[in-house]
Protein backbone atom coordinates (compact mmCIF):
# COMPACT_ATOMS: atom_id res chain seq x y z
CA UNK A 1 0.00 0.00 0.00
CA UNK A 2 1.19 3.46 -1.21
CA UNK A 3 0.39 5.72 2.05
CA UNK A 4 0.91 8.61 0.15
CA UNK A 5 -2.38 7.71 -2.21
CA UNK A 6 -4.16 7.42 1.00
CA UNK A 7 -7.12 10.48 2.37
CA UNK A 8 -5.24 10.20 5.61
CA UNK A 9 -2.29 11.23 3.77
CA UNK A 10 -3.97 14.04 1.77
CA UNK A 11 -5.76 15.30 4.50
CA UNK A 12 -2.18 15.65 6.28
CA UNK A 13 -0.88 17.48 2.90
CA UNK A 14 -3.32 19.93 3.18
CA UNK A 15 -3.11 20.89 6.62
CA UNK A 16 0.66 21.40 6.51
CA UNK A 17 0.01 24.14 3.53
CA UNK A 18 -2.03 26.16 6.12
CA UNK A 19 0.42 25.30 8.69
CA UNK A 20 3.82 25.89 7.53
CA UNK A 21 3.87 29.29 7.74
CA UNK A 22 3.42 29.42 11.57
CA UNK A 23 5.90 29.90 14.10
CA UNK A 24 6.05 28.17 17.39
CA UNK A 25 6.19 31.41 18.99
CA UNK A 26 2.31 32.41 17.87
CA UNK A 27 1.50 28.15 18.55
CA UNK A 28 2.04 28.52 22.01
CA UNK A 29 0.56 32.00 22.46
CA UNK A 30 -2.52 30.53 21.43
CA UNK A 31 -2.55 27.89 23.25
CA UNK A 32 -1.16 28.01 27.22
CA UNK A 33 -1.69 24.08 28.22
CA UNK A 34 0.30 23.06 24.83
CA UNK A 35 2.96 21.37 27.36
CA UNK A 36 0.23 19.28 28.99
CA UNK A 37 -1.29 18.47 25.51
CA UNK A 38 1.87 17.65 23.68
CA UNK A 39 3.73 15.80 26.61
CA UNK A 40 3.96 12.02 27.99
CA UNK A 41 5.02 10.32 30.55
CA UNK A 42 5.82 6.65 31.33
CA UNK A 43 7.85 4.56 33.33
CA UNK A 44 9.85 7.18 34.55
CA UNK A 45 10.58 9.22 31.15
CA UNK A 46 9.02 12.53 30.43
CA UNK A 47 8.72 13.01 26.21
CA UNK A 48 8.28 16.39 25.44
CA UNK A 49 7.20 17.20 21.94
CA UNK A 50 5.30 20.61 22.56
CA UNK A 51 8.18 22.35 20.33
CA UNK A 52 7.38 20.51 17.44
CA UNK A 53 5.53 22.52 14.56
CA UNK A 54 2.14 20.63 15.04
CA UNK A 55 -1.36 21.86 16.70
CA UNK A 56 -3.76 19.22 18.22
CA UNK A 57 -5.09 18.79 14.47
CA UNK A 58 -2.28 17.58 13.07
CA UNK A 59 -1.68 15.13 15.90
CA UNK A 60 -5.33 13.98 14.97
CA UNK A 61 -4.46 13.71 11.35
CA UNK A 62 -1.04 11.77 12.18
CA UNK A 63 -3.00 9.23 14.44
CA UNK A 64 -5.24 8.85 11.70
CA UNK A 65 -1.92 8.21 9.22
CA UNK A 66 -0.94 5.86 11.38
CA UNK A 67 -4.12 3.79 11.59
CA UNK A 68 -4.41 3.98 7.74
CA UNK A 69 -1.09 2.48 7.36
CA UNK A 70 -2.05 -0.26 9.60
CA UNK A 71 0.55 -0.15 12.18
CA UNK A 72 -1.46 -2.47 14.66
CA UNK A 73 -1.69 -5.07 12.56
CA UNK A 74 1.94 -5.14 11.78
CA UNK A 75 3.19 -4.82 15.08
CA UNK A 76 0.86 -7.57 15.80
CA UNK A 77 2.74 -9.53 12.77
CA UNK A 78 6.23 -8.97 13.99
CA UNK A 79 5.27 -9.77 17.46
CA UNK A 80 3.74 -13.12 16.07
CA UNK A 81 6.64 -14.14 14.67
CA UNK A 82 5.78 -13.80 11.06
CA UNK A 83 8.06 -13.51 8.62
CA UNK A 84 8.32 -9.60 7.93
CA UNK A 85 11.52 -9.09 6.65
CA UNK A 86 10.07 -11.14 3.78
CA UNK A 87 12.92 -10.12 0.99
CA UNK A 88 15.27 -12.88 3.67
CA UNK A 89 12.11 -14.81 4.68
CA UNK A 90 13.14 -14.31 8.26
CA UNK A 91 11.01 -13.34 11.28
CA UNK A 92 12.27 -10.38 13.28
CA UNK A 93 12.35 -11.19 16.87
CA UNK A 94 14.56 -9.24 18.52
CA UNK A 95 11.94 -8.64 21.53
CA UNK A 96 11.85 -12.05 22.17
CA UNK A 97 15.51 -12.10 23.53
CA UNK A 98 14.52 -9.95 26.32
CA UNK A 99 11.38 -11.11 26.82
CA UNK A 100 12.58 -13.07 30.52
CA UNK A 101 10.99 -16.09 31.43
CA UNK A 102 8.57 -16.08 28.19
CA UNK A 103 12.08 -16.04 25.95
CA UNK A 104 12.30 -18.82 24.05
CA UNK A 105 13.94 -21.97 25.30
CA UNK A 106 16.95 -21.37 23.35
CA UNK A 107 17.55 -17.68 24.40
CA UNK A 108 17.29 -18.53 27.96
CA UNK A 109 19.86 -21.28 27.69
CA UNK A 110 22.02 -19.06 25.38
CA UNK A 111 21.73 -16.52 28.26
CA UNK A 112 22.51 -18.86 31.06
CA UNK A 113 25.78 -19.79 29.58
CA UNK A 114 26.74 -16.07 29.34
CA UNK A 115 25.89 -15.71 33.05
CA UNK A 116 27.86 -18.40 33.99
CA UNK A 117 30.86 -17.06 31.71
CA UNK A 118 30.85 -13.85 33.07
CA UNK A 119 30.63 -14.96 36.38
CA UNK A 120 33.81 -17.27 36.00
CA UNK A 121 35.73 -14.38 34.16
CA UNK A 122 34.66 -11.97 37.19
CA UNK A 123 35.29 -14.41 40.00
CA UNK A 124 38.55 -15.33 38.07
CA UNK A 125 37.75 -18.89 37.69
CA UNK A 126 38.66 -18.47 34.16
CA UNK A 127 42.34 -17.78 33.94
CA UNK A 128 45.11 -17.03 30.81
CA UNK A 129 47.44 -19.79 29.32
CA UNK A 130 50.42 -18.98 32.34
CA UNK A 131 46.98 -19.25 34.60
CA UNK A 132 46.81 -15.11 35.37
CA UNK A 133 43.71 -14.08 35.88
CA UNK A 134 42.01 -12.04 33.15
CA UNK A 135 42.68 -8.23 33.24
CA UNK A 136 41.29 -7.01 29.54
CA UNK A 137 38.52 -8.09 27.11
CA UNK A 138 38.66 -6.87 23.54
CA UNK A 139 35.17 -7.28 21.49
CA UNK A 140 36.12 -7.36 17.53
CA UNK A 141 32.84 -6.88 15.04
CA UNK A 142 31.79 -4.60 13.37
CA UNK A 143 28.67 -2.72 12.81
CA UNK A 144 25.53 -4.36 14.93
CA UNK A 145 28.48 -6.57 16.32
CA UNK A 146 30.49 -3.39 17.65
CA UNK A 147 28.39 -0.11 17.69
CA UNK A 148 25.72 -1.41 20.43
CA UNK A 149 27.83 -2.76 22.92
CA UNK A 150 30.71 -0.13 22.90
CA UNK A 151 27.62 2.58 23.55
CA UNK A 152 26.06 0.78 25.63
CA UNK A 153 29.49 -0.10 27.91
CA UNK A 154 30.31 4.01 27.57
CA UNK A 155 26.89 4.89 28.85
CA UNK A 156 27.31 2.48 31.67
CA UNK A 157 30.43 3.66 32.82
CA UNK A 158 28.96 4.51 36.44
CA UNK A 159 28.56 0.80 36.64
CA UNK A 160 31.65 -0.58 35.56
CA UNK A 161 33.29 -3.72 36.88
CA UNK A 162 36.64 -2.08 38.67
CA UNK A 163 38.97 -4.77 37.91
CA UNK A 164 38.11 -5.51 34.12
CA UNK A 165 38.98 -3.19 31.43
CA UNK A 166 36.59 -3.79 27.81
CA UNK A 167 37.74 -2.32 24.50
CA UNK A 168 36.47 -2.36 21.22
CA UNK A 169 37.77 -3.01 17.40
CA UNK A 170 36.03 -2.93 14.74
CA UNK A 171 37.89 -1.32 11.67
CA UNK A 172 39.91 -2.67 9.08
CA UNK A 173 42.37 -0.27 9.75
CA UNK A 174 45.40 -1.28 11.25
CA UNK A 175 45.57 2.04 13.41
CA UNK A 176 42.58 0.37 15.34
CA UNK A 177 44.37 -2.62 16.77
CA UNK A 178 47.55 -1.89 16.44
CA UNK A 179 47.70 0.80 19.42
CA UNK A 180 45.97 -1.82 21.53
CA UNK A 181 47.69 -4.34 21.18
CA UNK A 182 50.57 -2.62 22.28
CA UNK A 183 49.27 -1.29 25.68
CA UNK A 184 47.79 -5.05 26.50
CA UNK A 185 49.29 -8.01 28.24
CA UNK A 186 48.43 -11.29 25.77
CA UNK A 187 48.71 -13.82 29.44
CA UNK A 188 45.92 -11.66 30.58
CA UNK A 189 43.48 -10.41 27.61
CA UNK A 190 40.45 -12.42 26.43
CA UNK A 191 39.23 -11.76 23.22
CA UNK A 192 35.25 -12.27 21.82
CA UNK A 193 35.26 -12.22 18.18
CA UNK A 194 31.77 -11.07 17.13
CA UNK A 195 30.75 -12.59 13.97
CA UNK A 196 27.33 -14.44 12.89
CA UNK A 197 28.82 -16.54 10.20
CA UNK A 198 32.35 -15.92 10.99
CA UNK A 199 32.97 -14.46 7.59
CA UNK A 200 32.76 -10.63 7.63
CA UNK A 201 36.02 -9.68 6.14
CA UNK A 202 36.66 -6.64 8.64
CA UNK A 203 36.27 -9.05 11.97
CA UNK A 204 38.42 -12.07 10.57
CA UNK A 205 41.31 -9.51 9.48
CA UNK A 206 41.77 -8.27 13.40
CA UNK A 207 41.03 -11.87 14.83
CA UNK A 208 44.04 -13.14 12.66
CA UNK A 209 46.14 -10.40 14.18
CA UNK A 210 45.16 -11.20 17.37
CA UNK A 211 45.32 -14.83 16.93
CA UNK A 212 49.16 -14.07 15.91
CA UNK A 213 49.56 -12.20 18.38
CA UNK A 214 48.57 -13.62 21.06
CA UNK A 215 50.63 -17.03 19.59
CA UNK A 216 53.72 -15.32 19.25
CA UNK A 217 53.74 -14.65 23.40
CA UNK A 218 52.63 -18.23 23.68
CA UNK A 219 55.35 -19.47 21.30
CA UNK A 220 53.15 -20.59 18.92
CA UNK A 221 51.00 -22.72 21.64
CA UNK A 222 47.59 -23.11 20.36
CA UNK A 223 46.37 -24.66 23.01
CA UNK A 224 46.14 -20.90 24.22
CA UNK A 225 44.19 -20.17 21.39
CA UNK A 226 41.02 -21.50 23.57
CA UNK A 227 41.95 -19.77 26.46
CA UNK A 228 42.12 -16.59 25.01
CA UNK A 229 38.95 -16.42 22.64
CA UNK A 230 35.27 -16.51 22.73
CA UNK A 231 33.58 -16.55 19.15
CA UNK A 232 29.67 -14.97 19.28
CA UNK A 233 28.49 -17.21 15.95
CA UNK A 234 26.68 -19.86 14.27
CA UNK A 235 29.28 -21.29 12.49
CA UNK A 236 31.16 -23.90 14.62
CA UNK A 237 33.44 -25.20 11.61
CA UNK A 238 35.09 -22.01 11.14
CA UNK A 239 35.47 -21.15 15.06
CA UNK A 240 36.50 -25.02 15.89
CA UNK A 241 38.81 -23.87 12.83
CA UNK A 242 39.95 -21.00 14.45
CA UNK A 243 40.98 -22.81 17.61
CA UNK A 244 38.02 -21.72 19.98
CA UNK A 245 36.40 -24.25 21.73
CA UNK A 246 32.80 -25.37 21.44
CA UNK A 247 31.99 -24.24 24.84
CA UNK A 248 33.54 -20.82 24.00
CA UNK A 249 31.03 -20.10 21.06
CA UNK A 250 27.95 -18.26 21.87
CA UNK A 251 24.93 -18.49 19.09
CA UNK A 252 22.17 -16.38 17.81
CA UNK A 253 20.09 -16.77 15.76
CA UNK A 254 18.81 -15.34 12.03
CA UNK A 255 15.92 -13.99 12.77
CA UNK A 256 18.39 -11.63 15.14
CA UNK A 257 19.22 -8.49 12.93
CA UNK A 258 23.11 -7.31 13.34
CA UNK A 259 21.87 -3.85 14.80
CA UNK A 260 19.01 -5.03 16.85
CA UNK A 261 21.61 -7.91 18.51
CA UNK A 262 22.83 -6.57 21.28
CA UNK A 263 20.36 -8.47 24.17
CA UNK A 264 22.04 -11.63 22.75
CA UNK A 265 24.93 -13.34 22.46
CA UNK A 266 26.42 -9.57 21.07
CA UNK A 267 25.98 -8.10 24.35
CA UNK A 268 28.79 -10.33 26.15
CA UNK A 269 31.49 -7.89 26.34
CA UNK A 270 29.13 -5.24 27.66
CA UNK A 271 27.86 -7.96 30.52
CA UNK A 272 31.24 -8.39 31.34
CA UNK A 273 31.91 -4.77 31.83
CA UNK A 274 28.91 -3.97 33.69
CA UNK A 275 28.13 -7.43 35.64
CA UNK A 276 25.68 -9.86 34.98
CA UNK A 277 22.92 -8.33 37.35
CA UNK A 278 23.48 -5.02 35.07
CA UNK A 279 22.74 -7.20 32.19
CA UNK A 280 19.68 -8.36 33.26
CA UNK A 281 18.38 -4.56 34.24
CA UNK A 282 19.29 -3.51 30.88
CA UNK A 283 17.44 -6.38 29.58
CA UNK A 284 13.73 -5.64 32.46
CA UNK A 285 14.15 -2.06 30.81
CA UNK A 286 14.15 -2.67 27.29
CA UNK A 287 11.32 -5.35 27.84
CA UNK A 288 9.23 -2.26 29.85
CA UNK A 289 9.39 -0.57 26.78
CA UNK A 290 8.57 -3.48 25.17
CA UNK A 291 4.73 -4.58 26.75
CA UNK A 292 4.59 -0.24 26.47
CA UNK A 293 5.09 -0.30 22.68
CA UNK A 294 2.84 -3.24 22.40
CA UNK A 295 -0.13 -2.42 24.42
CA UNK A 296 0.07 1.71 24.83
CA UNK A 297 -2.91 3.59 22.59
CA UNK A 298 -1.47 5.08 19.46
CA UNK A 299 -2.11 8.48 20.86
CA UNK A 300 0.06 7.82 24.09
CA UNK A 301 2.29 5.60 22.27
CA UNK A 302 6.11 6.83 22.90
CA UNK A 303 7.95 4.90 20.04
CA UNK A 304 5.32 6.09 17.38
CA UNK A 305 4.85 9.51 18.43
CA UNK A 306 8.43 9.73 17.45
CA UNK A 307 7.89 7.96 14.12
CA UNK A 308 4.75 10.30 13.06
CA UNK A 309 6.73 13.17 14.06
CA UNK A 310 9.91 12.18 12.15
CA UNK A 311 7.11 11.84 9.11
CA UNK A 312 5.49 14.84 10.01
CA UNK A 313 9.05 16.62 10.01
CA UNK A 314 10.44 14.91 6.82
CA UNK A 315 7.95 14.59 4.22
CA UNK A 316 5.31 17.78 5.21
CA UNK A 317 7.82 19.97 6.45
CA UNK A 318 10.63 19.42 4.13
CA UNK A 319 13.46 18.18 6.90
CA UNK A 320 16.60 16.32 5.52
CA UNK A 321 18.57 15.53 8.67
CA UNK A 322 17.82 15.19 12.36
CA UNK A 323 19.98 15.65 15.08
CA UNK A 324 20.55 13.73 18.46
CA UNK A 325 21.82 15.61 21.26
CA UNK A 326 22.35 13.78 23.98
CA UNK A 327 23.13 16.62 27.36
CA UNK A 328 25.24 13.48 28.96
CA UNK A 329 28.56 12.56 27.63
CA UNK A 330 27.81 9.35 28.75
CA UNK A 331 25.69 8.61 25.70
CA UNK A 332 27.92 10.07 23.11
CA UNK A 333 27.98 7.36 21.51
CA UNK A 334 25.00 7.40 21.19
CA UNK A 335 24.61 9.01 18.02
CA UNK A 336 26.50 6.68 16.19
CA UNK A 337 24.69 3.81 17.07
CA UNK A 338 21.29 5.36 16.13
CA UNK A 339 22.49 6.15 12.73
CA UNK A 340 23.18 3.08 12.16
CA UNK A 341 19.87 1.48 13.69
CA UNK A 342 17.83 3.75 11.58
CA UNK A 343 19.22 4.80 8.54
CA UNK A 344 20.38 1.09 7.56
CA UNK A 345 16.85 0.41 8.43
CA UNK A 346 14.87 2.83 6.80
CA UNK A 347 17.51 4.26 4.13
CA UNK A 348 15.59 2.54 1.36
CA UNK A 349 13.64 3.94 -2.07
CA UNK A 350 11.72 0.53 -2.72
CA UNK A 351 8.54 -0.07 -0.73
CA UNK A 352 7.72 -3.95 0.37
CA UNK A 353 6.34 -4.03 -3.21
CA UNK A 354 9.62 -3.27 -5.02
CA UNK A 355 7.87 0.03 -6.09
CA UNK A 356 9.72 3.67 -5.75
CA UNK A 357 8.66 5.28 -2.46
CA UNK A 358 7.23 9.09 -2.92
CA UNK A 359 9.20 10.40 -0.40
CA UNK A 360 12.28 9.88 1.92
CA UNK A 361 11.74 7.37 4.76
CA UNK A 362 14.81 8.11 6.67
CA UNK A 363 16.37 11.43 7.04
CA UNK A 364 19.73 12.14 7.91
CA UNK A 365 20.55 11.00 11.49
CA UNK A 366 23.72 12.81 13.20
CA UNK A 367 24.25 14.41 16.72
CA UNK A 368 26.91 15.06 19.27
CA UNK A 369 26.52 15.52 22.95
CA UNK A 370 26.00 18.70 24.89
CA UNK A 371 27.26 21.38 25.30
CA UNK A 372 30.52 20.12 23.15
CA UNK A 373 27.46 20.49 20.05
CA UNK A 374 26.93 24.17 21.55
CA UNK A 375 30.72 25.50 20.11
CA UNK A 376 30.64 22.81 17.27
CA UNK A 377 27.23 22.95 14.96
CA UNK A 378 24.72 24.88 16.83
CA UNK A 379 25.55 27.99 14.92
CA UNK A 380 23.98 26.38 11.43
CA UNK A 381 21.22 25.01 13.54
CA UNK A 382 19.96 28.45 14.73
CA UNK A 383 20.88 30.61 11.90
CA UNK A 384 21.68 28.10 8.97
CA UNK A 385 18.60 28.86 7.08
CA UNK A 386 17.90 24.71 7.16
CA UNK A 387 15.09 23.21 8.96
CA UNK A 388 16.87 20.50 11.52
CA UNK A 389 14.60 18.81 13.66
CA UNK A 390 15.98 17.62 17.07
CA UNK A 391 15.83 15.35 19.46
CA UNK A 392 16.98 16.55 22.73
CA UNK A 393 17.92 13.90 26.02
CA UNK A 394 18.76 14.82 29.36
CA UNK A 395 19.18 13.37 32.87
CA UNK A 396 16.98 14.56 35.49
CA UNK A 397 20.01 13.04 37.66
CA UNK A 398 23.72 12.73 36.78
CA UNK A 399 25.23 9.27 36.85
CA UNK A 400 28.31 11.46 37.72
CA UNK A 401 27.06 14.02 40.34
CA UNK A 402 29.60 16.92 41.04
CA UNK A 403 28.63 19.86 42.80
CA UNK A 404 27.32 22.39 39.64
CA UNK A 405 28.26 20.91 36.52
CA UNK A 406 24.59 18.98 36.22
CA UNK A 407 22.75 21.99 37.14
CA UNK A 408 24.71 24.32 34.43
CA UNK A 409 24.26 20.80 31.62
CA UNK A 410 20.94 21.18 32.12
CA UNK A 411 20.21 24.81 31.61
CA UNK A 412 21.99 24.69 28.78
CA UNK A 413 19.60 21.72 27.43
CA UNK A 414 16.39 24.14 28.21
CA UNK A 415 18.26 26.96 26.63
CA UNK A 416 18.76 25.38 23.62
CA UNK A 417 15.72 24.10 22.81
CA UNK A 418 14.37 27.38 24.09
CA UNK A 419 16.53 29.26 21.36
CA UNK A 420 15.99 27.02 18.88
CA UNK A 421 12.05 27.40 19.37
CA UNK A 422 11.39 30.66 19.57
CA UNK A 423 14.58 32.47 18.60
CA UNK A 424 15.03 36.14 19.20
CA UNK A 425 13.56 38.88 16.97
CA UNK A 426 14.59 42.59 15.72
CA UNK A 427 12.25 44.30 18.74
CA UNK A 428 14.44 41.99 21.23
CA UNK A 429 17.58 42.69 19.92
CA UNK A 430 17.07 46.72 19.91
CA UNK A 431 15.79 46.37 23.25
CA UNK A 432 19.47 44.79 24.55
CA UNK A 433 20.67 48.20 23.17
CA UNK A 434 22.45 46.24 19.89
CA UNK A 435 23.45 48.59 17.34
CA UNK A 436 21.60 48.96 14.31
CA UNK A 437 24.91 47.78 12.33
CA UNK A 438 24.76 44.77 14.02
CA UNK A 439 20.81 43.79 14.12
CA UNK A 440 20.94 41.62 11.04
CA UNK A 441 23.53 39.42 13.02
CA UNK A 442 21.76 39.19 16.16
CA UNK A 443 18.79 37.93 14.92
CA UNK A 444 17.49 34.11 15.64
CA UNK A 445 14.86 33.13 13.20
CA UNK A 446 14.23 29.77 15.50
CA UNK A 447 11.09 27.97 14.75
CA UNK A 448 13.14 24.77 15.14
CA UNK A 449 11.41 21.85 15.52
CA UNK A 450 12.78 19.96 19.02
CA UNK A 451 11.48 17.21 21.46
CA UNK A 452 13.10 16.60 24.77
CA UNK A 453 13.56 13.13 26.31
CA UNK A 454 13.88 13.51 30.04
CA UNK A 455 15.32 10.23 32.11
CA UNK A 456 15.49 10.17 35.82
CA UNK A 457 19.21 8.77 35.61
CA UNK A 458 21.37 7.00 33.32
CA UNK A 459 21.49 3.09 34.64
CA UNK A 460 21.18 0.02 32.60
CA UNK A 461 17.51 -0.20 33.27
CA UNK A 462 17.23 3.29 31.69
CA UNK A 463 19.35 2.65 28.98
CA UNK A 464 17.38 -0.54 28.16
CA UNK A 465 14.07 1.80 28.43
CA UNK A 466 15.83 4.33 25.73
CA UNK A 467 17.27 2.03 23.48
CA UNK A 468 13.92 -0.04 22.92
CA UNK A 469 12.30 3.05 22.13
CA UNK A 470 14.24 3.82 19.87
CA UNK A 471 14.14 0.72 17.79
CA UNK A 472 10.44 0.83 18.57
CA UNK A 473 9.92 4.31 16.49
CA UNK A 474 12.57 2.51 13.40
CA UNK A 475 10.02 -0.76 13.51
CA UNK A 476 6.81 1.73 12.68
CA UNK A 477 8.37 4.04 10.62
CA UNK A 478 9.08 1.29 8.36
CA UNK A 479 5.09 0.03 8.87
CA UNK A 480 4.28 3.91 8.26
CA UNK A 481 6.47 3.59 4.90
CA UNK A 482 5.74 0.49 3.75
CA UNK A 483 9.50 -1.05 3.96
CA UNK A 484 11.53 -3.87 5.55
CA UNK A 485 13.31 -2.01 8.14
CA UNK A 486 14.76 -5.45 8.57
CA UNK A 487 16.78 -6.13 5.59
CA UNK A 488 20.43 -3.95 4.31
CA UNK A 489 21.14 -4.97 0.83
CA UNK A 490 22.83 -1.55 0.53
CA UNK A 491 25.70 -2.43 2.39
CA UNK A 492 26.47 -5.56 -0.13
CA UNK A 493 27.58 -3.42 -3.13
CA UNK A 494 30.61 -2.16 -1.68
CA UNK A 495 31.85 -5.10 0.18
CA UNK A 496 31.48 -7.23 -3.25
CA UNK A 497 33.30 -4.33 -5.45
CA UNK A 498 36.12 -4.33 -2.13
CA UNK A 499 36.80 -8.36 -3.02
CA UNK A 500 37.81 -8.01 -6.19
CA UNK A 501 39.68 -4.72 -6.09
CA UNK A 502 41.71 -5.78 -2.67
CA UNK A 503 44.22 -8.28 -5.09
CA UNK A 504 45.02 -5.12 -7.48
CA UNK A 505 46.10 -3.04 -4.79
CA UNK A 506 49.19 -5.42 -3.76
CA UNK A 507 49.74 -7.30 -7.14
CA UNK A 508 49.42 -6.38 -11.00
CA UNK A 509 46.12 -7.82 -12.59
CA UNK A 510 43.30 -7.05 -14.75
CA UNK A 511 41.50 -3.93 -13.52
CA UNK A 512 39.61 -3.20 -16.78
CA UNK A 513 36.60 -4.07 -15.81
CA UNK A 514 36.77 -0.84 -13.17
CA UNK A 515 36.27 2.96 -14.25
CA UNK A 516 38.77 4.99 -15.27
CA UNK A 517 38.54 6.68 -11.80
CA UNK A 518 39.27 3.51 -10.25
CA UNK A 519 41.88 2.47 -12.61
CA UNK A 520 43.31 6.00 -12.13
CA UNK A 521 43.70 5.09 -8.19
CA UNK A 522 45.12 2.04 -8.47
CA UNK A 523 47.71 2.88 -10.66
CA UNK A 524 48.77 5.51 -8.12
CA UNK A 525 48.88 2.86 -4.89
CA UNK A 526 50.82 0.23 -6.62
CA UNK A 527 52.83 2.58 -8.64
CA UNK A 528 51.59 1.06 -12.14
Amino acid sequence: MNLIHTPAWQALATHAASLRSRHLRELFAEDTQRFTRFSRQHDGLLLDFSKQRITADTYHLLLGLAAAADIDGWRQKMLDGEAINHTEGRAVRHVALRAGNNAPPEVRAVLERMKTCCESIHSGTWRGYTGERITDIVNIGIGGSDLGPRMAARALAAQQQPDLRVHFVANVDSADIAPLLARLNPRSTLFIIASKTFTTQETLINAATARAWLLAAAAGDEAAVARHFIALSTAREQTRAFGIADDNVFEFWDWVGGRFSMWSAIGLSLALAIGWRQFEQLLAGARAMDEHFASAPAADNLPLILALLSVWNTHFLGARTAAVLPYSQSLERLPAYLQQLEMESNGKQTDREGQPLSGIACPVVWGEPGTNGQHSFYQLIHQGGQLIPCDFIALTASDFPLHSHHPSLLANCLAQSAALAFGQTAEEVRAAGVPENLLPFKIFPGNQPSTTLLLPTLNAWTLGQLLALYEHKTFYLGALWNINSFDQWGVELGKTLARRIEPLITQTGDDSAFDASTRGLLAALGGR
